[in-house]
């Protein structure tokens, strides 16, 4: 199989945010989800994405007993309308995990959290202060924030979230490994190359949320201007779709089931060009690919593929 990350990582120290018992701003109406940890064989992850893109960036992931918003890009009638169809009250989620400051990743946060009182924004310091810089967002904002720090596990909803480092061009940019009862699942969106740290990170995933944002023929001939052609394609910029499937396919372990493809350009890329791409990197590397239908034939493929819709509701996966 393909190399693994760059040795192990540091020595880390632990914080643990108790979420699960600030349910006091949830609606009376939604009795609060039982903290109560499933037993390991019932134990299945959630996941969905409510808009990937330049447009607006939100995702969930959680369990049977609640999860966690990441990101807060997409208007939140739209989150939380398509998480009460699949079963996921506001009471269940128990914070917002923000990857950078740009506003397609942070423009509903303080919306959210005025409305769900409960909830918690969690952040660098850093990340926080551009936002406060650069956004026009209420200062109040500060009062929901939870500090966090890359590389320091912290525990929120079931899960044990690590926060690395990535290049792009915010204030501070982060994916996230985020782990639980033996499952890892990686959000590693918005960068121009992938830095040893990502590696590190992204090269244990079971489901790898990566960024494949353009498509480089169309990218070099299409009507961006040239600073911002030069912008996307620079190391704090863009990931194309060959350099992520290259990653992945050098990547390949027998524990990579799913790779969720994010931030799909709206001008210089479409899914099937993305999909089409991953998809002949990773059989080249010897896999067998799935579309992520769950279909009879697809299912017992070896690794599932699935572009992430932009503006829309995607699969409500059960991994």
């Amino acid at each position: 199989m393909g190399k693994r990350g760059h040795g192990h990582a540091p020595q880390q120290q632990q914080i643990v945010f108790d979420s699960d018992s600030a349910d006091d701003g949830a609606p009376q109406s939604e009795p609060a989800a039982t903290a109560a940890k499933p037993d390991s064989s019932d134990w299945k992850l959630h996941f969905a994405s409510f808009g990937s893109g330049s447009s607006g960036n939100c995702s969930y992931l959680g369990t049977d007993q609640g999860g966690v918003l990441i990101d807060a890009g997409v208007d939140p009638d739209h989150v939380f309308e398509s998480l009460r169809r699949n079963g996921v009250t506001p009471s269940m989620i128990k914070g917002i995990v923000l990857t950078h400051d740009h506003a397609d990743h942070i423009r509903y946060a303080y919306t959210i959290v005025r409305r769900y009182k409960h909830l918690r924004i969690y952040c660098t310091p850093r990340l926080m202060s551009g936002v406060l810089r650069h956004r026009n967002i209420s200062r109040r904002i500060k009062e929901y924030q939870e500090n966090v720090f890359k590389e320091i596990p912290f525990k929120l909803a079931g899960f044990t979230f690590t926060a690395f480092e990535v290049s792009h061009d915010a204030t501070d940019n982060m994916g996230f490994m985020i782990e639980a009862d033996g499952k890892r699942f990686v959000v590693a969106t918005d960068m121009g190359f992938i830095t040893d740290r990502a590696e590190h990170y992204m090269s244990q995933a079971h489901f790898l949320m990566i960024e494949s944002n353009y498509d480089s023929d169309m990218l070099n001939s299409g009507r961006y201007p040239e600073y911002l052609k030069n912008r996307v394609r620079g190391p704090k910029g863009h990931l194309d779709n060959v350099m992520a499937a290259d990653f992945v396919a050098s990547h390949l372990s027998s524990e990579l089931k799913y790779v969720f493809l994010c931030h799909l350009s709206n001008d210089n890329n479409t899914p099937e060009i993305a999909v089409r791409a991953m998809t002949e990197a990773l059989t080249e590397a010897g896999a067998t690919v799935g579309d992520a239908s769950n279909s009879v034939e697809q299912r017992g493929r070896q690794v599932q593929v699935y572009a992430l819709p932009r503006y829309d509701t995607s699969t409500w996966f059960v991994l």
